[in-house]
């Protein structure tokens, strides 16, 4: 139940990380160091590519290959040779980039944005992107973070960081729309939510920002089930492996209590 420390460069923000479990790999990114890692549990050899501006989350798309999400467009990143193609953009603000992402069923790439190089109250947008064409879905955020669909599809959960709330919103996986229902989580500490993964019975875990854990929590009726604490402040996201274990990216802080802040590490759950 001890975190284990499984990777450190001195980055400033890890996020986003995402398990391929069918072949076994991790990916995470650097988001101020425009760099996209691939780590392999098995021989523990982690390679990294570097893009041209900061990147905020990535999306499974073969073997050893993955779409990366960064402020100047969307790249095609092949882990085999290490190589990088620009893939689209869309017609974002300049003063925002992209931050947290996820695919549904269908395929369609959500990713909210936030503002950059500052944070700006409510300029973020949370976009739907498929086949060349792409909508808003959620308007008017500031830090858009956690997403995370419901095991039926017909919820999709979303944090905007700065509410302390998680919200959920009916999903159409057929036409991709979504519609406010309720907020199902609020956070009364000091942590405040960040990235989010959901388990195979349904419940949200949260890396929280500010608060040095990851907490689970139940969806039906908001109440928090269990936490597992880290050595530093800024926990950023999580994901399950294929051992229902979760990886856990951190960022630095200011904390004198900030044990190695920007580091990936690994929670044995079972």
């Amino acid at each position: 139940m001890v975190p284990s420390l499984m990777f450190y460069s001195g980055s400033e923000l890890l996020e986003g990380p995402v398990f391929d479990r069918e072949n076994n790999l991790l990916y995470f990114v650097s988001i101020l160091d425009y760099l996209v890692y691939c780590y392999n549990p098995d021989t523990n050899e982690i390679l990294s590519v570097k893009l041209d501006s900061p990147v905020g989350c990535i999306y499974l798309s073969g073997n050893r290959t993955v779409l990366a999400a960064s402020k100047n467009g969307f790249f095609e990143i092949d882990f085999n040779t290490l190589q990088k193609q620009f893939v689209f953009q869309m017609n974002i603000d300049s003063s925002v980039r992209y931050n947290d992402g996820i695919k549904d069923s269908a395929g369609r790439i959500i990713v909210g944005t936030m503002g950059y190089p500052e944070v700006k109250e409510k300029i973020g947008q949370v976009y739907s992107y498929h086949k060349g064409q792409y909508e808003t879905i959620i308007e008017n955020t500031t830090i858009s973070n956690g997403l995370a669909f419901s095991l039926d599809d017909r919820f999709l959960y979303f944090i905007d960081t700065p509410t302390k709330k998680v919200a959920k919103y009916l999903y159409n996986s057929g036409s991709g729309k979504v519609v406010f229902d309720s907020y199902v989580i609020e956070f009364k500490g000091k942590g405040s939510p960040d990235g989010m993964s959901i388990d195979s019975d349904g419940m949200l875990w949260v890396a929280e920002w500010g608060g040095g854990c990851v907490s689970k929590w139940n969806p039906l009726n908001g109440h928090k089930l269990e936490e597992h604490n880290l050595p530093c402040p800024n926990v950023t996201s999580c994901c399950f492996d294929n051992f229902s274990n979760l990886y856990v990216t951190t960022a630095k802080s200011e904390s004198s209590n900030d044990t190695y802040g920007g580091g990936l590490f690994y929670i044995e759950i079972n």
